[in-house]
């Protein structure tokens, strides 16, 4: 991209870098994109004379991109994936082969007693992705698809969601899975969830096959993820599986899927995943085609009350202890396993990140995490990393999008200022009274603790209930009346993220306090106030995602429902 006062050239190597340079210099000519959808865009009436010039731009990461979770309706998605190239953004990742689990969550309403569920089928799915992957198509966004459902596609379910599964395996398929304290069974019912035990030649021709299949079928896929099951300490522990490691299974079975799809002369791009047991490299085994696949990096334990650390010393990688394995917290430690894999891999790699999945709950404010995320971004060169994927909600825009709005305009600049992002983000937001809104966000992101509510720590912390008590007292203060500039729409989720702020921060320093009746009767005060207005609020908070998250991790006392 090269514009100057007298004209100049928006150009690239195919149709979404050019997209992508348009919406930057939109952006860069002062359009504000607040969030998904035509009410949160901002643009302002210029003159030809204030057009700046001499503008030059090129994006810093190859990889640049969001994964869908929590629960979301078709609109949701389709608000969001126009948004993408907006921000700088070039892809997006469904999970599973079909995402059915986020939409069904949606459409039934799971976790929210006040709306009345609706039926909603995998056909359903498939329908609506096919529509969902034309309009990324049409702008030319990269598609990530699979990952999670192939252990269970190994065992004859069709996988589409961690679900349980009533049907009995079969003795043959039965034979397939991992054989844990002398049982061979799917891992608490959920075929997605459930390993299995690659000494069996069956398990891997038939695993290898389905990527194939698939990979045929699906040309459109630019970048097929080939995952393990979604849950650990439960690998294979029969005598054949013992004698190496899970990644040295993992990588021979993706050894032989490259085999297979070299014989079919299928160029496909296979990302493979360093995630639970796999965050530890392989022992004997390497990749023998290094160029098909990309790295993926996942340190989904990792903690985000900071940012990566490249500046202590480097730790070891702890032994590997089958089925006893403790995910690491610390970020060295975390480094230490990627740097593991990369003296192994030196090819195309990212990271798969978390702070806008369960994280972000934890940060009443958003400041905090954008100014991590941006902290993130800035280290992948020095990592080793070209690129981050968001492994996140799609409604995340309470009180604001600003985390989304910073990780896109920093993957498409790395040297871009995160303070000059939030400073002109709060000002299209909240007009003449940003500063204000700013430091309002800004002490309510201090106080409050992305690994509290995420289930790290002592649940019984006098601190963290201090901190609750001065949350409720700021909230209670602070003035929020609309002023005659900025965005109404921001204005009064403001308003209304203020009533939630108070219900949860009541919650969790009844939860900190040790006082477990009063925890659990303002968890339900809280869900009772988002799930009785999440009709009205539904593109801005996924009620679903957070009442899972605190039922999860977060610890409150909660009967049976």
């Amino acid at each position: 991209m090269k514009i100057r006062q007298d004209g100049g050239e928006i150009s690239g190597v195919n149709d979404r870098s050019v997209l992508l340079g348009v919406y930057d210099y939109l952006h860069h000519l002062g359009c504000r994109f607040l969030g998904p959808g035509k009410d949160c865009e901002v643009v302002p009436t210029i003159s030809m004379q204030s057009i700046p010039a001499d503008y030059t731009k090129r994006a810093s990461f190859r990889h640049r991109g969001v994964c869908i979770e929590g629960a979301d309706s078709r609109e949701n998605i389709l608000a969001f994936i126009d948004w993408l190239p907006k921000l700088g953004y070039n892809s997006f990742f469904f999970q599973f082969k079909v995402p059915f689990a986020f939409l069904a969550r949606w459409y039934q309403h799971q976790g929210n007693p006040y709306l009345q569920p609706k039926p909603y089928s995998v056909e359903d799915a498939q329908k609506d992705t096919a529509d969902l992957e034309g309009e990324l198509k049409k702008r030319g966004l990269l598609l990530h698809k699979a990952g999670h459902g192939w252990t269970g596609e190994v065992l004859g379910y069709e996988t589409v969601s961690w679900d349980q599964e009533r049907s009995p395996l079969t003795p043959e398929k039965q034979a397939m899975t991992a054989e844990i304290a002398g049982r061979r069974e799917l891992w608490q019912g959920s075929p997605a969830n459930t390993n299995l035990c690659f000494h069996n030649g069956d398990s891997i021709d038939i695993f290898a096959d389905l990527v194939v299949q698939y990979a045929k079928s699906n040309p459109a896929v630019d970048y097929l993820h080939v995952w393990l099951a979604d849950e650990y300490n439960n690998v294979c522990e029969c005598c054949g599986c013992r004698q190496t490691t899970p990644s040295d299974q993992y990588v021979s079975l993706l050894n032989e899927i490259d085999r297979r799809l070299t014989a079919e002369k299928l160029s496909t791009r296979i990302v493979f995943l360093l995630y639970q047991e796999l965050l530890w490299p392989p022992t004997k085994e390497k990749l023998e085609n290094p160029d098909r696949f990309v790295l993926m990096f996942a340190p989904i334990s990792r903690t985000f009350e900071a940012s990566y650390d490249l500046s202590g010393p480097e730790v070891p990688i702890p032994a590997f202890e089958r089925n006893h394995i403790v995910l690491p917290t610390n970020l060295q430690e975390n480094l230490a396993f990627l740097r593991g894999w990369q003296q192994l891999f030196h090819g195309d790699s990212f990271v798969y990140d978390y702070p806008l999945g369960r994280a972000h709950y934890g940060d009443f404010g958003y400041v905090h995490i954008a100014r991590v995320i941006s902290s993130d971004i800035k280290q992948l060169h020095k990592m080793g990393l070209d690129g981050y994927i968001s492994c996140q909600e799609l409604r995340v825009v309470f009180p604001n999008a600003l985390p989304n709005y910073v990780m896109g305009y920093t993957l498409f600049d790395e040297s871009a200022d995160p303070q000059a992002l939030i400073q002109e983000y709060f000002s299209a937001a909240y007009g003449e009274r940003a500063d204000q809104v700013l430091s309002y966000l800004n002490e309510l992101s201090t106080l409050s603790s992305c690994d509290y509510l995420n289930g790290k720590g002592a649940r019984t912390d006098p601190a963290i209930a201090e901190r609750m008590e001065q949350i409720s007292r700021l909230c209670q203060s602070a003035s929020l009346d609309v002023p005659k500039d900025g965005s109404p729409l921001f204005w009064e989720i403001l308003q209304y993220h203020r009533e939630y702020i108070l219900a949860l921060s009541r919650a969790m320093g009844a939860l900190a306090g040790g006082d477990a009746q009063q925890a659990a009767a303002g968890w339900y005060e809280m869900r009772d106030l988002i799930c009785k207005n999440e009709q009205k609020y539904q593109p801005y908070l996924d009620v679903y995602r957070i009442l899972e998250v605190t039922r999860k991790y977060t610890g409150f006392p909660l009967s049976e429902e």
